[in-house]
């Protein structure tokens, strides 16, 4: 593993995308805001007096969340502790396939193919080969073509390219377009299982807790198609240690693969089922 995939490179790359893409609280009514502030104010307030929190305690709080901002790590701590239960309540009506959280190492613009591909890799990179493929349907039953599968996942050594050095700009990114039928073919490699960066302030915090800093492995895709709602998923593998205890909570039964061993290679089938806009 590259001694350069630091917490702090991490962070700064997540930051500075999310930044570039965010207007923040621009369209959020002072109403609302003032709404959810308090509400949050009002958790941490009750869990103050719950649990007693004495002033070396709130001293080391102060201590640790000025330091996340110091390390930039904002949009890693937030993706991996509390963006599940934001992606649960925003899509909990739709009635097509399940969502996940998108994570912090998504990139737009992705290299495009057509409904084969090979996604970008370096020569012989390493892992088990993966045949990911399926069908991109509506609600009704009818087949997407035209739709845009976009995938991203990580390579053998656990690391997304654009976020550590030494791994080509797309290696393991593209968008497949569904054909006629709506369905699509990706062949790549099998993800791992990685642990989130722990050498700044959210490691220090995942250690000062006891808790493992483990995510099962998984791809990761956005789905798309001109009318229809987007959406942003993950899917896992089964028989992964860290399904039961991912550290970002974002494990669904609905999202678990049945790839099956086909000449030392592996076939996995999953459809997506996209709501109307």
């Amino acid at each position: 593993m590259s001694e350069n995939a630091t917490a702090a490179a991490t962070g700064a790359s997540a930051t500075e995308r999310f930044q570039a893409t965010s207007n923040g609280a621009a369209d959020t009514p002072p109403e609302r805001l003032s709404t959810l502030i308090r509400q949050v104010l009002a958790g941490v307030h009750a869990t103050i007096r719950d649990n007693d929190v004495t002033y070396p305690e709130y001293d080391a709080l102060k201590a640790w969340l000025i330091q996340v901002g110091r390390d930039g790590e904002w949009p890693l701590f937030l993706d991996v502790f509390v963006e599940h239960v934001v992606e649960e309540v925003a899509t909990a009506d739709r009635h097509g396939s399940k969502g996940a959280i998108e994570g912090p190492f998504y990139v737009p613009d992705a290299p495009e193919f057509g409904a084969e591909a090979t996604l970008p890799m370096r020569e012989n990179e390493r892992g088990l080969k993966l045949t990911f493929h399926g069908q991109v349907r509506a609600v009704d039953g009818r087949p997407l073509p035209g739709a845009k599968v976009d995938i991203w996942h990580n390579g053998e050594e656990g690391f997304y390219s654009q976020f550590v050095p030494d791994i080509p700009e797309w290696n393991l990114r593209g968008v497949i377009t569904t054909d006629h039928s709506g369905r699509f073919r990706i062949h790549t490699i099998k993800p791992t299982p990685y642990q989130i960066p722990t050498d700044g302030s959210t490691g220090a915090l995942i250690r000062a807790a006891g808790w493992h800093a483990y995510r099962p492995a998984h791809l990761h895709l956005k789905v798309t198609a001109p009318g229809f709602r987007p959406i942003t998923t993950q899917l896992y593998f089964p028989g992964d240690p860290h399904n039961d205890s991912d550290i970002a909570d974002g494990v669904k039964p609905e999202l678990m693969l049945a790839p099956t061993a086909v000449g030392g290679a592996l076939d996995a089938e999953y459809d997506f089922v996209l709501d109307p806009a």
